[in-house]
């Protein structure tokens, strides 16, 4: 078929589905306002100036631009207290800082949103030995499954509450699971039924993906401690590293003593005159956000329209930037992430392969050309190579930027043969 025909049937699709999603698009749009306004009034409220962007050297003691950014973002999170930190590597160490800054030998972890996400599983000791993990250490885990339609199971939850339990984990974000995002109302309805049953259980909540998604974080639904990246979405693509733990003061400073010393905590660590990145990063994060949500209801409408199942449904309730599309087979799944990587501003001459990754499992196919390593919210296309072959779509910093790798994706899988034009037209 002659390719001029195909790359005007990919444009003219994706702009039908565009134009479909119109009216969802506005409202995503319009809800940047009051987010916008909740991060203007914690810069305003901390009187944030152009001398909080540099930084100490060496131990960093009493560096006020680090101090106003904790207080910034503790605002924004409805936290008691926040830790910026660029120390943290990524969301995974914040988190893994937390659990081993709170929890002590003999105590119990119970995560309620089944198996944790991979990163994660050698952090608690379910993968690999020797390493220090939390069981290691002699912390007792369990899980419980989430239920069918992917809500937790309170039933099998009021049973594990019959003993103490020390924490309750929740991850809010599907991962790499076919599963829904948990919303606010649901990780508010979590907390309310933990602390009942046992006041003194802390509800951690993984953060990751879903921040400033709706209009209001875990923090002021009950959770006690947050934790979460700041390549993702609070970074606003500017951020060049780091993660944050946000929550109760006492918690926060029992993750920071993890990431530093006892003693030390959350007092020492220079920001490597990294500040105005950082709140310019927080400053853009609403419309970022906004953008990659659009950009997802876009990628769920164009693969949900050539008959792929697609989860969640374009236009649907979104708790993350996550979009998860079931290709079903492993050509396609490698024909749609190369085409993301050939429409990425870095390294598009790059063919992704699946390769081992540190933390995950099995090899992951990855597709990302973003300015900063790992950036998931510039735009990324990636996927664990197994079946399913459930491809993971994740931010986008304007929705021009997906319209033209779906049309790429588009034409590549009808130009491979995989994907027969007469049959979508």
């Amino acid at each position: 078929m002659n390719e001029q025909v195909i790359k005007v049937w990919a444009d003219r699709h994706v702009n039908e589905i565009s134009k479909g999603l119109e009216s969802v698009a506005l409202k995503r749009t319009e809800s940047v306002v009051p987010v916008l306004r909740k991060v203007l009034d914690a810069f305003s409220l901390e009187k944030i100036g152009t001398h909080h962007f540099s930084s100490l050297t060496g131990y960093g003691h009493g560096d006020e631009g680090r101090a106003v950014i904790d207080r910034v973002f503790a605002r924004v999170l409805g936290a008691e207290k926040a830790a910026v930190r660029v120390q943290f590597v990524s969301g995974t160490h914040a988190i893994a800082s937390a659990l081993f800054g709170v929890l002590r030998p003999g105590d119990h972890l119970l995560t309620v949103t089944g198996k944790p996400y991979e990163t994660l599983e050698e952090v608690i000791g379910l993968r690999g030995s020797g390493q220090g993990s939390l069981r290691d250490f002699g912390i007792l885990y369990e899980e419980i499954a989430l239920c069918e339609d992917g809500s937790v199971n309170f039933q099998e939850l009021d049973k594990a509450l019959a003993e103490p339990r020390r924490m309750v984990f929740v991850q809010r974000s599907c991962g790499y699971s076919w599963r829904k995002t948990l919303s606010i109302d649901e990780i508010s309805q979590i907390c309310k039924y933990v602390h009942k049953k046992q006041p003194d259980c802390i509800c951690f909540v993984d953060n990751c993906y879903g921040e400033l998604v709706e209009g209001r974080e875990p923090c002021e639904v009950g959770a006690d401690l947050i934790a979460g990246s700041l390549i993702k979405n609070l970074g606003g693509t500017l951020s060049p590293t780091g993660a944050y733990v946000a929550g109760r003061a006492d918690l926060v400073e029992k993750a920071c003593s993890r990431l530093t010393a006892p003693g030390i905590g959350s007092q020492g660590g220079t920001s490597f005159d990294l500040n105005r990145l950082i709140l310019q990063g927080l400053f853009l994060s609403p419309q970022m956000v906004a953008e990659a949500l659009i950009g997802a209801d876009l990628v769920a409408g164009v693969f949900s329209s050539l008959g792929f199942s697609v989860l969640p449904e374009p236009g649907g309730v979104r708790g993350d930037l996550i979009q998860a599309v079931q290709l079903g087979d492993p050509d396609v799944l490698k024909v749609v992430c190369r085409s993301f990587q050939a429409c990425s501003p870095v390294g598009s001459y790059l063919e992704p392969e699946p390769a081992n990754m540190s933390g995950y499992e099995c090899d992951l196919l990855m597709a990302g050309g973003t300015f900063i390593d790992g950036s998931t919210s510039e735009l990324s296309a990636d996927a664990p190579f197994k079946r399913p072959y459930i491809l993971f779509v994740q931010g986008g910093t304007h929705r021009a930027h997906m319209k033209i790798a779906l049309n790429r994706a588009l034409f590549d899988l009808v130009t491979a043969g995989l994907l027969n034009l007469k049959q979508t037209v």
